[in-house]
C-alpha cells in the first residue's frame, strides 16, 4: 500500500487545514490509519487513528476537539481536519496504515505503511 499526504501549507493560528491521506490500493479500507507528526528536533509523535470501519477513532490529548480524522473507503482517503490550530501544530504530518496494532493507535511500530509527510506551518 503506497500513502499520499497532502493539504498542508502555512495557515495563521486559528485557522484550519484539512489534510488528506489517499492510498494506491483498495485494500486500504481493511488497514487502520493513524496520523502522526515532527517537529523539527522532537520525536514523532501521534496526532489521531481510525478502525478500518470509521467506528472508531483515537486523539492525542493536545488535538482533541480541535482535529477530526475521518475516511472515505470509496475514494481509499482519510482525512484529518484541523480546526483552531496553534504554533505548536507546527510539524510534519504523516499518515500511516496498519493491519493490526495496538487499541490506541498510538504505537509507531505497529504501522508497515508510511506517507512522505506534509509541511503544516502556524504562524503566530
Amino acid at each position: 500500500v503506497q500513502l499520499q499526504a497532502s493539504g498542508g501549507g502555512l495557515v495563521q493560528a486559528g485557522g484550519s487545514l484539512r489534510l488528506s491521506c489517499t492510498a494506491s490500493r483498495r485494500t486500504f479500507s481493511t488497514h487502520a490509519v493513524g496520523w502522526f507528526r515532527q517537529a523539527p528536533g522532537k520525536e514523532r509523535e501521534f496526532v489521531a487513528g481510525i478502525s478500518r470501519s470509521n467506528g472508531d477513532t483515537a486523539y492525542a490529548e493536545s488535538v482533541k476537539g480541535r482535529f477530526t480524522i475521518s475516511r472515505d473507503n470509496a475514494k481509499n482517503t482519510v482525512y484529518l481536519q484541523m480546526n483552531s490550530l496553534k504554533p505548536e501544530d507546527t510539524a510534519v504530518y504523516y499518515c500511516a496504515a496498519r493491519l493490526y496494532g495496538s487499541t490506541s493507535y498510538a504505537q509507531v511500530l505497529d504501522y508497515k505503511y508510511w506517507g512522505q509527510g506534509t509541511l503544516v506551518t502556524v504562524s503566530s
